[in-house]
């Protein structure tokens, strides 16, 4: 008798399903691969906006809160009708804030002349280094993606969308900024008026 003896290895049918195996494996990881992907990138596309959203917030609370009775001049020599102003097209907001910190020991005043503006799309913010006769320094792009903003100056009870000051008061209570934004919807904030002065 003759004993048959089987060749070691695998079979034809045994390696397709283990190459089937495989593909469904491989085809599962760069599906989970690919979420995970677009997913890192829908949370940078909100830290952003949310980081924006942080530093908007933060130096117009720092200026707001600072804002101070001083009229100045522009490169012209002109005087600015009042100190603080708002509500002017696409000028959000314009005043002098006091408290401007001078490590340096630079040549300059402890105010500042600081202006919002929303310029296609873009909440900017314009500083002078000087507060009269000086040009505005570059701009400072504070966030992007903003469809819409609209200013409210409160006072007394009263809200307006300009500021008009009298003679008993030139500076407002407080201040509501309202920006409709692409990535986070529509976003209302209120800001006192001269706490830190």
């Amino acid at each position: 008798m003759t004993r048959r003896t089987r060749a070691s290895g695998f079979t034809l049918v045994e390696v397709l399903v283990a190459l089937s195996i495989f593909a469904i494996l491989a085809v599962a990881g760069v599906s989970v691969l690919a979420v995970s992907i677009d997913n890192r990138q829908s949370v940078e596309v909100a830290n952003r906006a949310t980081a924006g959203l942080q530093t908007t917030r933060a130096l117009l609370r720092a200026d707001l809160a600072q804002a101070t009775d001083r009229r100045v001049r522009d490169d012209q020599g002109r005087a600015e009708p009042q100190a603080f102003s708002g509500g002017e097209g696409q000028r959000l907001l314009a005043l002098t804030r006091a408290g401007w910190v001078n490590p340096g020991a630079e040549a300059r005043p402890s105010m500042q002349r600081v202006e919002y503006w929303l310029v296609e799309g873009r909440l900017e913010r314009r500083a002078q280094p000087l507060l009269d006769g000086a040009a505005t320094l570059p701009p400072q792009v504070l966030q992007e993606g903003i469809r819409a903003a609209e200013i409210a100056f409160l006072d007394r009870g009263a809200e307006s969308p300009a500021w008009t000051p009298t003679l008993e008061r030139s500076l407002p209570q407080a201040v509501r900024l309202t920006l409709d934004t692409r990535d986070q919807g529509r976003v209302s904030q209120l800001f006192l008026v001269g706490v830190g002065a």
